[in-house]
């Protein structure tokens, strides 16, 4: 059963572009009126028009949403939980799209409206809210709302070909410009963003908001969902078109068209975002009753040049911020590699949780993946976050362009042609039976894949690589794991002071690479 809005889930969720392709779906005037639903005049409608929309929004001041009704205060957690949309009112329910719509109702958490709208031949119409779509009881705050009040957000359900489409979603959009969707796992974990402005700063991060969504259903199956969006914030507007396939896991080719208002110090394109708690490479002694806790334990990036990255993910003692310069890139993602259960031993499926690969589709030129990892002490937060920064600037009056693609899968897309990073463990450095030597810690880097194999015969001369920024590393070498087709590269390092130090490893062959790049960050212990 793929995970609801659970309390975990809803706490984390709240915590926290080439144009011009004709829209898609089925000929005009062959949907019938929605049931249940009451729709606004047909107004015409383009993907085309909606970006100068953006572009002129950004040409006046920022007007900031109007004050939140007292209704919407008290619809706090357990109040806003009681609220459930009736899925015979959801949009497209009796069709021809495949997939039906459901709504989010407002509350102390989402508390700014969105305006949502089926298109449909060219023309969109307004779905107004009502609070006859939801049932609710008796006495909920939400009662008090008018009609015309708008939605906090959507979620597409399941294939109406399916039985339990009711209870079944598979992509949501809610809270900011978030949006997440489930794997090929059948399972919701990371979230993904419409942008990221001025993250890991000194001063407060801006949350531009998605303001208005545009639905035009799926004919097919095999059909996208065309969701055009309109972003809105103090310093950036934008207008984004999501074509999105509900496959093995999800799909979503992406433009987007962004224009600035001001300039901003940080500003982060085609951004992901995730929880990183612990796992086995440095779990802190009765943190926690699990092994691990993480929808995504590592960074991975495909860099222009060609060379594969793997960066475990670190729970930093305070806001860090990695900067991985590239030129180009043909792709990075938050990965969950792990996908054992006895890892987590949690019903909450951490084993199944998507990950997310984002494929550009134009050039992005020159900039830097950047990576922000922050303190968290508990699984509700998300304190992880990937984006494109662009290496100019942001100014006032300037403008973006981007095309690119979501893959919310089990795995990257792209499968390297080098073999993986598949653990990471730290420990006291030394040789077991011997005094373990103050400030000297031991690495064991483990690697899966097919271009291992050659190292189980003769004639292949194999070593790691492995250099560190600051300190010396001692007594490196490679050994297979009993009982698996796995090798591992261990090393000792010892640390100078206190800084962090940045590590990078691979193993060559007969001069070549066999793995990919493993790059992590190491705190010595104060």
């Amino acid at each position: 059963m793929i995970e609801k809005l659970s309390r975990r889930g809803f706490l984390r969720l709240s915590a926290g572009f080439g144009l011009g392709v004709p829209l898609l779906g089925a000929a005009p005037g062959s949907w019938a009126e929605p049931k249940g639903l009451k729709l606004g005049p047909a107004l015409s409608f383009s993907y085309e028009a909606l970006v100068k929309r953006a572009a002129a929004l950004a040409a006046r001041p920022y007007s900031p949403p109007s004050a939140v009704s007292d209704a919407v205060r008290k619809l706090d957690y357990e109040a806003w939980g009681r609220i459930h949309f009736r899925t015979e009112d959801a949009l497209f329910g009796d069709g021809p799209s495949v997939y039906p719509a459901t709504f989010f109702h407002l509350g102390q958490f989402f508390q700014k409206p969105v305006t949502i709208h089926v298109v449909e031949g060219g023309k969109s119409r307004q779905i107004f809210y009502s609070s006859d779509y939801f049932d609710m009881p008796g006495d909920s705050p939400a009662r008090q709302l008018p009609d015309k009040s708008g939605f906090a957000g959507f979620r597409l359900q399941e294939s109406r070909s399916r039985s339990d489409w009711r209870t079944q979603d598979w992509l949501a959009y809610l809270g900011a410009s978030y949006f997440r969707a489930i794997g090929a796992l059948n399972q919701y974990g990371l979230s993904a963003r419409g942008i990221v402005v001025d993250a890991a700063e000194p001063t407060p991060e801006e949350f531009p908001d998605f303001t208005e969504f545009y639905i035009e259903g799926a004919a097919a199956e095999s059909d996208p969902v065309v969701i055009c969006a309109l972003l809105d914030g103090p310093s950036v507007t934008g207008a984004y078109r999501f074509l999105t396939w509900r496959n093995e896991g999800v799909v979503q080719e992406i433009e987007a068209a962004v224009f600035m208002r001001r300039g901003v110090k940080r500003l982060g394109l085609a951004p992901l975002t995730s929880m990183y708690w612990f796992s086995e490479s440095e779990k802190r002694r009765l943190e926690d009753w699990r092994p691990e806790v993480h929808d995504s334990d590592g960074l991975a990036i495909w860099t222009g040049a060609g060379e594969r990255i793997w960066r475990p993910l670190v729970n930093q003692p305070y806001a860090v911020t990695s900067s991985f310069v590239d030129h180009d890139p043909k792709g990075f993602g938050l990965l969950q590699r792990d996908r054992v259960f006895e890892n987590y031993l949690d019903g909450v499926n951490y084993e199944r949780r998507p990950s997310l690969w984002v494929e550009p589709l134009d050039r992005w030129g020159a900039g830097a993946v950047q990576l922000v990892e922050l303190p968290t002490d508990d699984e509700i937060h998300d304190n992880v976050g990937v984006y494109w920064r662009p290496a100019e600037a942001p100014k006032a009056g300037s403008s973006y362009r981007l095309h690119y693609r979501l893959h919310w899968s089990a795995d990257e897309p792209y499968p390297a042609a080098v073999a993986r990073c598949v653990a990471t463990r730290v420990g006291r450095g030394g040789q077991p039976g011997k005094p373990r030597p103050r400030g000297v810690y031991k690495f064991a880097v483990e690697f899966a894949g097919l271009a291992l194999d050659p190292l189980w015969g003769d004639g292949v001369k194999a070593s790691p690589v492995v250099t560190a920024s600051s300190g010396a590393i001692q007594g490196a070498f490679i050994e297979p794991i009993p009982n698996t087709r796995r090798w591992r590269a261990i090393f000792d390092l010892i640390p100078e002071g206190s800084e962090p130090v940045e590590l990078r490893l691979y193993i060559q062959g007969n001069g070549d690479a066999l793995t990919e790049t493993w790059l992590y960050q190491f705190r010595p212990p104060a």
